[in-house]
Order: C-alpha cells, then structure tokens, then sequence
C-alpha cells in the first residue's frame, strides 16, 4: 500500500472548515486532524488541544524561528495561525490518513513545502449565505465582520489553485464528499 497524502482543505471564512472537520472527527476515526497552532483566544466553545493549540505570539514566534511549523500566516491582519510540523510528520509516517483544515495563505505555503499534498477548496453555495454565516456566528464585531469579508472575496477567487472543489450546502454531505475523495486518490 501506498503512503498516504496529505489533504489541504482550505475556503474562505465562515464557509464552515471547522464544522466539517468536526464532522469527520466524530464520524471518521481513520482521518487524523491536524490541530493547528493560533494566538487568538478561544471561541465559547473551543477546547485547547482539541479545536487549536492556543499559545502566546512570543511562543509562536519562537516555533516559527526554530522551523517547526508546516505553514503559518496572520490571518484577517490579527491573529497568527499555523500548523506544527512534526505531528503531521509522524501521522504520515503511521500510515494516516492526514487532513489539515486551513486558510489559503496557509495552504499556498503547504503547496510549495510539500507539492504532493491534495488540495480541496470548500466553498459556500452562494455569497449570501457566506455572509449569513458569519453574520450567524455571533463572535465578530461588525468591523471584523467587514474585514473578513473582503478577504472572503479574494480567498473565493483562488478556487481554481485547488485539486478539487466541494459546496458545503450541507455538513454531512460535504464531509463524506472529502472523506470519500480522500480514500480515492
């Protein structure tokens, strides 16, 4: 058997990344999650080391001096996000099956570190209910609203950078979509 790849999922904001890595956490055990690494403080809800590794920006600075992350970006001009490398490292030596659930900046700098990956976009099914989405979700201020949707409209443009394209119109159905494509190629 093959060594498995790695797949990128990538979207833009509000478009539901985590919900449907969340689904395929509780429904696929034979996917591994990567969680990735943010100086942002935690969302109601969110649990360090099981939604995001949350550290300080001097933490993720040093990780990001010492070459220990995959990828890493300041997303929406405020808080960094990034991907440790070794835990993605190891789960492909283990014969996983690795899913890394981030921005696009991020997956550009998956795409030049590791060209091998797979690369899926996940987008809305139409603009107005990205906006309804975010709007829904209650934990941005207006200005941040604002500012996430314009970078919303450049992520979209950048559809065509990916392996393949799956319409979250439907939790369920787009997270067995990428766990069926993931199985596949």
């Amino acid at each position: 058997m093959s060594r498995p790849r790695l797949t990128v999922l990538a979207g833009p904001t509000a478009v539901g990344k985590g919900t449907v890595a969340a689904w395929i956490r509780e429904h696929h055990p034979e996917v591994w999650l990567s969680v990735s690494a943010t100086t942002r403080r935690p969302r109601p809800g969110e649990v360090d080391g099981v939604h995001y590794h949350f550290i300080s920006g001097e933490e993720f600075a040093d990780m990001v001096r010492r070459g220990e992350m995959l990828e890493w970006a300041v997303v929406h001009g405020r808080a960094s996000y990034g991907t440790p490398r070794r835990p993605v490292e190891e789960a492909l030596e283990q014969g996983m099956l690795p899913l890394l659930e981030i921005d696009l900046q991020g997956a550009r700098q998956v795409r030049t570190s590791m060209p091998e990956a797979r690369f899926v976009f996940l987008e809305p099914p139409s603009w107005q209910e990205l906006e309804h989405r975010l709007e829904g979700r209650g934990t941005e201020t207006e200005e941040e609203r604002a500012v996430r949707l314009e970078t919303a409209k450049v992520e979209l443009a950048a559809r065509d950078e990916f392996d393949v394209v799956i319409v979250n119109d439907d939790i369920r159905r787009a997270a067995e979509e990428l766990v069926s494509w993931m199985g596949s190629h």
